[in-house]
């Protein structure tokens, strides 16, 4: 049997691979930045919330928590008059990457950690690079694209997004595949 111990090499090598991959798409390629759209009012926006002085966290507008609250005609109408949404506050600052950063470096070792976890159940020592290419491209992207796609139906995240979210989740598996095929023990 397999020990993950054996594994820590490809593990981290993966988990900075997809940092790399994930860097580039976001600084050089930058194909996310159509996702986010800028509202025309947004100073008022920005000081309406101020004025509300809500804490770091995730609003919902109509708030409405409870189904038995859905059949109150003054709650079905703030939904029928909009805005219909989800808002999501950080505290206010300068944004501050390194933490964001090192978070997401965390999650993409923890992903490779748990699939190469999981790949000592099911794959031995020695197994074909293309048996191993194929349980990493597979397992790493499922653990990267079901949040985007949750997110997709859930709280409204434009479609458009929620594929160019894929694409990354895509991308990240077939390096977390290459590194576990091109290091896994023989």
């Amino acid at each position: 049997m397999l020990m993950l111990a054996s594994l820590w090499l490809p593990i981290l090598l993966a988990a900075v691979a997809v940092f790399v991959a994930s860097s580039l798409v976001h600084m050089v390629f930058k194909w996310h930045q159509a996702d986010y759209r800028k509202l025309a009012n947004e100073d008022e926006v920005r000081e309406v919330i101020r004025r509300g002085n809500p804490t770091p966290g995730q609003y919902v507008l109509p708030h409405c928590l409870d189904g038995k609250d859905m059949q109150n005609p003054e709650i079905q109408q703030r939904f029928v008059e909009g805005p219909v949404g989800f808002v999501m506050l950080r505290a206010s600052g300068l944004p501050k990457m390194g933490p964001h950063l090192g978070k997401w470096f965390l999650l993409a070792l923890a992903v490779s950690a748990i699939t190469a976890c999981l790949a000592c159940s099911v794959l031995g020592s020695g197994a074909s690079k293309y048996l191993v290419f194929h349980f990493f491209a597979i397992s790493t992207f499922l653990a990267y694209a079901t949040g985007s796609v949750s997110d997709g139906i859930w709280k409204a995240h434009p479609w458009g997004a929620v594929a160019k979210d894929l694409l990354d989740a895509l991308l990240y598996a077939l390096v977390s595949a290459a590194v576990f095929a091109w290091l896994w023990p023989r």
